[in-house]
């Protein structure tokens, strides 16, 4: 039987080297590409491509970006600490923590208000019926991604990113009847976490996850500012084909995904999760039961995501199983718990999603030709 001998890490190097760079040179829409890997006896780092937006410096490796939608690990985490210390339990209906006046015409589906039937632990998990204002169809355009790029100046606050969504876009269906994501949902979630404790939720951010974890870099974009300040400037955002990474419509995330950070700062937190650090065993446990389906080959727990490649390709069978969150922006924070291995990666544009993916791939097959992956 002929044995393969496994990549070293220089071949393993050289090889990822030669893919980003090719992938960098093919892609539009895109002016910035890092990638992180952190694994026992392999670290892997990559960064290309300029900051447009300031002076067209260079990027450097643990230059800033945005993180979109994986922001809501950590606004899960924040829901989590406070249902161990008994501040909230995640099966108490909404309205314990929220006015009805907030929660109006959110949950509304054939004419029946299912508001005091929505359970936090719903929220989390995107099984509460309610609408997503950053993706979903409205009553009439534009679209909020239209809206985005079209009006670059407009300010949002979580009062006017819920109101969106109560005026233009209507309920999916009864809590737990089904799964739809929604970025309306987590708004909600961070309004309770500041209802709860009596702090913004940016303050909560760095008093209980960027401060212990000494995630110095991070910060929540238009809210707070990093510890280590001057805060370095960020990496290209293109939505849609418009680069925005300087534009107040920006403020459009908050609790859904408004966190700029660095790698470093990514596999700090990462690591946190495993080890327990950050919070409790039990806690990832429930976050980590991924019951529900995003869309082929990806699944979905409590703010968190569990990458089934086989989903995307059936060939794919037998990679392993990642867990963590991804973003519209190609931006990625996975893990493999079992070799503690840890992935980040940014890419920086909205265009970028499928080629995103099709990277990890390419960084899981990788280290499996290492054995770093089994």
């Amino acid at each position: 039987m002929l044995v393969r001998k496994s990549w070293s890490n220089e071949e393993a190097s050289k090889h990822l080297d030669s893919y980003f760079t090719n992938l960098r040179k093919s892609s539009r829409h895109q002016t910035g590409l890092q990638v992180w890997i952190d694994s026992s006896g392999f670290t892997y780092r990559y960064a290309a491509g300029k900051i447009t937006a300031y002076k067209d410096a260079s990027i450097t490796p643990n230059q800033p970006f945005h993180t979109a939608s994986i922001g809501k690990v950590f606004t899960a985490v924040l829901i989590m600490k406070l249902a161990e210390r008994g501040k909230l339990a995640l099966d108490s209906p909404v309205v314990t923590y929220l006015s009805p006046s907030e929660l109006e015409n959110l949950f509304v589906y054939r004419d029946v208000d299912y508001a005091n039937q929505v359970t936090i632990k719903q929220l989390l998990g995107h099984t509460s019926g309610m609408a997503d204002y950053f993706d979903d169809p409205v009553f009439h355009k534009p679209t909020f991604m239209q809206r985005i790029v079209a009006n670059p100046q407009e300010w949002w606050t979580p009062e006017t990113l819920i109101e969106f969504t109560r005026r233009n876009q209507r309920s999916l269906g009864p809590p737990a009847s089904r799964f739809h994501y929604s970025d309306t949902g987590y708004i909600l979630l961070g309004r309770i976490i500041e209802r709860v404790t009596g702090k913004t939720f940016s303050d909560n951010l760095h008093f209980e996850i960027f401060n212990p974890l000494q995630m110095n870099d991070s910060y929540l974009m238009f809210y707070s500012q990093p510890k280590h300040t001057p805060a370095e400037p960020i990496q290209d955002i293109w939505l849609n084909k418009v680069e925005i990474s300087r534009c107040p419509s920006l403020s459009c995330d908050w609790a859904g995904g408004g966190i700029v950070t660095t790698p470093q700062d990514l596999l700090l937190f990462q690591k946190a999760l495993l080890n327990g650090t950050c919070m409790d065993a039990a806690s990832l446990q429930d976050m980590t039961t991924f019951t529900h389906k995003f869309r082929n080959g990806i699944q979905y727990g409590l703010g968190m995501m569990e990458i089934h490649f086989e989903g995307f390709f059936f060939l794919l069978r037998g990679l392993p199983r990642l867990q963590g969150h991804s973003g519209i922006l190609g931006t990625h924070m996975f893990s493999h718990p079992e070799t503690e291995t840890h992935i980040v990666m940014n890419f920086g544009s909205s265009t970028a999603i499928v080629r995103s993916y099709r990277a990890l791939i390419e960084v899981v097959m990788t280290l499996k030709k290492m054995q770093v992956l089994v």
